[in-house]
């Protein structure tokens, strides 16, 4: 495999697929063993392994069943040799759903890098896609 674009691009489609497959170990496939993970609230993932295990846990509880649906790679650019970012953005799907709510959007912002001839995923930032509205909204509400 090459440092192509296209190859560190496919790296968000081939998680999704596994997320839909319920695939937890495949989801993490394309992390390094040391990888860095911020997930939606806050907690931070040190590891794929703790990772695997947290996500896991959520895929047998609240989560079961969800799918990712609507995912498009924003941009994709390599930012130095062996270096690159990648931003996604994805839907999360439950049980029952034609369509997720315009709140259960996510983006994501991979750093990716190059290890033993492939991109792995180096570190992750998964946040939720909120409007300024939205967000506002919340606000409000937690200033009460």
């Amino acid at each position: 495999m090459e440092q192509s674009i296209e190859s560190m691009s496919a790296i968000p489609t081939r998680m999704y697929e596994a997320w839909n497959r319920g695939d937890v170990a495949g989801f993490f496939a394309d992390f390094a063993e040391d990888v860095l993970f911020a997930e939606l609230e806050g907690t931070i993932y040190r590891s794929r392994t703790e990772a695997i295990a947290a996500h896991e846990a959520l895929l047998d509880t609240v989560l079961k069943g969800s799918r990712l649906v609507r995912s498009e790679v924003m941009f994709a650019r390599i930012v130095s040799p062996g270096v690159g970012v990648v931003h996604s953005r994805v839907g999360i799907l439950m049980p029952g759903e034609a369509e997720p709510p315009s709140t259960r959007y996510s983006m994501q912002l991979f750093v990716v890098v190059w290890r033993d001839d492939r991109w792995v995923v180096a570190a992750l930032e998964n946040a939720r896609l909120l409007s300024l509205r939205t967000m506002a909204a919340l606000e409000a509400v937690s200033d009460d």
